[in-house]
């Protein structure tokens, strides 16, 4: 009975009329009419009232469907608003509206929901005022939005950027639409904009310049100086300086002295006097005797002068009846005074003695002149690798001092710093060709240290020879860096014919090139294979661009293998908060991921270096690698640079200061730019860390001479905010500092310019340069080499050849008892990771070969993979086949020594 008493309760709460959806209140925006809607359960009618009238039947819409599980009817209706309707109404209260639901239970009526013409007036109630604010003060900026329906909501702009309270906690928005800083510093100087909006539309106030000034602040005094005269009654100072700290945009001058002065005395001197002679000493056996005196009556005093004469007196004490030998020598000739001599074998003694005295000096004057002669050369080898010939780099001393190669024999070189430059992937060009060098180009980096991977390293700033051929190559080297920064050209595409034998192409400057792999093309097969950068990805959301965008193509290229492609970038790997993908870009323009670097994936490959991504691919397209900062300690590489020269009325100097991603390619478009101004490389370029933590970038400009240069007032320390800087991919960023001379006779420039993220690292680029009335050279600043040969096809791409590769992969692609080989293969050269890739390619030896030479391109040490073949060789020392097979293939190997001169076709020829 109880059970079939709840039922019958069930029942009649189901069945009980009940609005499921009430029209809510509309807005109605320009013309658009709104549409209200009610919806009730179960329900026969149902009507809507509009300000105490009802709305005639014909303009209501009704749907009516049956709810699954109690079969009970829904029924809905909906009903329009016009904009018209609402401005004919004239009540004492808002257009309204309900509904009300008929059914055989009763009646429901719903709450009053209003409709209201939307709108925002144009002219804002208060707008924001410019101020200025001592640093650590409060700054309000007071905003009233204009009268508008909804009311409008109120955001904050800092020089066109969103000031968020939620990121800075020093800056709080919530109160009553004003804008309150609570510890007013340097960065939140800049122009404010109070932006209003609701649904119709958006207004903004006018701009309000908010400066935060700096008064200045004296420093300690520093010691006093000596006494400005040596004797008697003088004076002497000490000074301060209103630097604790400077004044900044407009702030007080520090008021009192900077120099205090005060009397002081200078004791004279006192000239020395000798005391009386000591008594004679005992006749010694020499029969001489002995007596001194001091220096002491009086002592000298206060710089005074010593005494004049001897403080030792010597007297025969046997009225000269004793024998005594006088030996006199000299560097060109000898002589004896013998007193008294009455045996000949004294004078043999005598004579032997001063033979050997002869041959003494005679050797000394020989080694003298050799070590003379050997100095001549200007240069000392320095690094061992330049006698072995090998492909490690080698490097020369500084020139010394008066050698006529020194660009800037002003300035002397500090031989303690390594002055070196990375360049690109590149090809070395030929050495013979008979180029004129222009010593006007390397003015502003004297001793400047130029690195080209392939196999040397040479100084710029003197002379020298080069090891291994016995020639000087020195003047060729320079010739062709010269040769190649006057083009003033930075090929974006480059492309390459390439058939069986496989080869490599480069994109010069840019840290981009493709490896392809011999027997990826078929037979009798060529193909025109280009690469080239492009600007099509940029940042979205969360993720930022690490790489340029790079395409390979022709889209309709088909490879047996994958190829291997090299693309730099800026990521700070060494730490694990990164989230790094890999981005492929589809017919439709739109980015499409192919993986994450640490996935397991059978489609790619990605080994992610240092300052390097290498990809094995098989499809053609536009690849990029972009980012995800997991933490705030998640960091980029930035390139730090600064150029500068004379404007154009010889008084002004212009220091431009650029924060690009650390890749060969971004640093390369901001050369392409200044070499078009004319601007001067300032120091080599800087690599700084940035932090995902939010915080802005400052650049500022310290320690200029005062009384020889002026700086334009609010430009000595300039910001970017977080979001320039993390999301910089498509354009560098440059600030400016524009530096006035007194006077034209002030030709030397030296500052310092610190580049520092907030609660972050810092750099400091130290600038010392010479100002020239006229600069006229075509090319003023040195950069990095363009190449002249972007591909090359064939074994002489190669850093392995044919023969040696293909015993290799015939070794290790056959399986064995404990598996597949190559997966050793793999360990050992530390590509150990995703090897369900390798599985899945026909010969997964010769895929690891093409990643490890696209690994070690710039180096070409083939040694490497000598030791990891001899390492292989001891795991697997019970199988004996095994073991002589990769033993008789190490030793195959050639050593960096021998292929220094070769090419890979010789080396081929000779291991078959």
């Amino acid at each position: 009975m109880e059970e079939d008493g709840g039922r019958v309760i069930a029942i009649l709460l189901i069945s009980q009329l009940f609005l499921l959806d009430e029209p809510d209140d509309a807005y109605i925006v320009k013309s658009n009419p709104i549409k209200l809607r009610c919806r009730a359960r179960p329900a026969l009618q149902i009507f809507f009232k509009c300000n105490g009238e009802w709305v005639h039947q014909n303009q209501h819409t009704s749907l009516e469907h049956t709810e699954l599980g109690t079969g009970l009817k829904i029924r809905e209706v909906m009903i329009n608003v016009s904009r018209q309707q609402v401005e004919d109404f004239h009540g004492p209260e808002d257009y309204w509206c309900l509904c009300v639901a008929w059914s055989h239970l009763g009646t429901s009526k719903s709450r009053k929901a209003t409709v209201r013409i939307a709108y925002l007036r144009k002219n804002f109630e208060q707008e924001p005022q410019g101020m200025e604010v001592p640093i650590n003060g409060m700054i309000v900026l007071h905003c009233r939005p204009p009268e508008g329906v909804p009311a409008a909501e109120v955001e904050w702009l800092k020089n066109e950027e969103l000031v968020s309270s939620i990121e800075d906690i020093n800056i709080d928005t919530r109160a009553d639409h004003n804008l309150i800083i609570n510890e007013a510093r340097l960065s939140d100087s800049g122009n404010y904009t109070c932006l209003a909006s609701n649904i119709v539309a958006r207004r903004r106030s006018a701009t309000a310049t908010v400066i935060v000034f700096v008064n200045g602040g004296w420093s300690s005094w520093t010691d006093w100086s000596e006494c400005n005269v040596r004797c008697g009654r003088g004076v002497q100072k000490r000074t301060r300086t209103c630097t604790n700290p400077a004044p900044l945009n407009g702030g007080a001058f520090c008021e009192g002295m900077s120099v205090q002065k005060s009397t002081c005395t200078s004791p004279c001197p006192e000239d020395g006097g000798w005391a009386k002679w000591t008594m004679w000493s005992v006749c010694s056996s020499e029969c001489e005797r002995q007596r001194t005196r001091e220096c002491t009556d009086p002592e000298p005093k206060h710089g005074g002068r010593l005494c004049d004469g001897a403080a030792l007196d010597t007297d025969n004490c046997t009225g000269d009846l004793c024998i005594q030998v006088i030996v006199y020598f000299s560097s060109k000739s000898f002589s004896f005074f013998l007193a008294d001599m009455d045996s000949n074998n004294d004078v043999a003694l005598y004579s032997g003695l001063a033979a050997g005295v002869v041959t003494v000096v005679v050797l000394v004057i020989a080694v003298t002149l050799y070590r003379r002669n050997q100095s001549e050369y200007g240069v000392d080898v320095i690094d061992s690798s330049a006698l072995t010939g090998g492909f490690q780099s080698f490097s020369f001393k500084s020139a010394r001092q008066g050698n006529p190669l020194l660009m800037n024999s002003s300035m002397q070189p500090d031989l303690t710093v390594s002055r070196t430059y990375t360049g690109p992937i590149c090809f070395p060009d030929s050495m013979e060709k008979e180029l004129i060098p222009e010593p006007a180009l390397f003015d502003p980096l004297p001793d400047l240290k130029v690195k080209v991977h392939s196999s040397f390293m040479v100084s710029l700033g003197g002379g020298g020879t080069l090891g291994g051929r016995g020639k000087s190559q020195l003047a060729p080297v320079q010739s062709a860096l010269l040769s190649s920064m006057m083009t003033g050209k930075r090929p974006l595409r480059t492309s390459g014919v390439f058939g069986h034998g496989g080869g490599r192409l480069v994109v010069p400057n840019a840290g981009v090139s493709l490896l392809v792999p011999h027997g990826a093309i078929e037979e009798d097969t060529t193909w025109e294979l280009y690469m080239s950068i492009t600007h099509a990805l940029s940042d979205e959301g969360q993720e930022i661009l690490l790489s340029p965008e790079v395409t390979y193509g022709p889209p309709g290229l088909t490879l047996s293998c994958p190829v291997a492609l090299t693309i730099a970038h800026c990521a700070d790997v060494n730490s694990e908060d990164w989230n790094i993908k890999l981005k492929r870009q589809t017919q439709d323009n739109s980015w499409e991921k192919v993986m994450t670097v640490e996935e397991e994936s059978t489609a790619s490959y990605c080994l992610l270096d240092t300052q390097c991504c290498h990809l094995l691919v098989e499809r053609p397209g536009c690849y990029a690698l972009v980012g995800e900062a997991l933490t705030q300690e998640a960091g980029k590489r930035l390139r730090l640079a600064a150029f500068g020269n004379m404007e154009s009325n010889f008084l002004n100097y212009s220091i431009r200061v650029y924060c690009v991603n650390d890749t060969p390619h971004a640093f390369q478009e901001v050369v392409s730019v200044e070499r078009g101004r004319g601007g001067r490389l300032l120091e080599e370029p800087k690599t700084l860390l940035f932090r995902a933590n939010s915080f802005s970038l400052q650049v500022s400009i310290q320690d200029i001479p005062q009384f020889l240069w002026s700086i334009k007032p609010f430009t000595t320390c300039q910001e970017f905010s977080f979001s320039q800087v993390w999301c910089s991919s498509q354009s560098p960023l440059q600030c400016a500092f524009s530096l006035e001379r007194y006077s034209p006779a002030a030709n030397q420039l030296s500052c310092k310019i610190s580049v520092r993220q907030v609660k972050g690292h810092e750099q400091i680029l130290q600038v010392y340069t010479t100002i020239a009335e006229s600069e006229k050279d075509t090319v003023p600043f040195f950069t990095q080499s363009d190449c002249t040969i972007t591909s090359q096809t064939g074994s002489r791409a190669f850093k392995i050849p044919l023969s040696i590769r293909q015993r290799i992969c015939a070794t290790f692609d056959t399986a064995n008892a404990k598996g597949k080989d190559w997966q050793l293969l793999a360990q050992k050269l530390h590509i150990d990771r995703n090897l369900g890739y390798f599985a899945c390619q026909t010969s997964p030896s010769a895929v690891i070969l093409s990643l490890w030479e696209a690994q070690h391109q710039e180096r070409g040490d083939l040694d490497s993979l000598a030791s990891a073949l001899e390492e292989i060789g001891k795991v697997q020392s019970k199988h004996s086949t095994s073991v002589d097979t990769l033993d008789c293939i190490s030793k195959t190997i050639p050593s960096s020594d021998s292929t220094m001169n070769r090419s890979s076709e010789e080396l081929d020829a000779n291991h078959t």
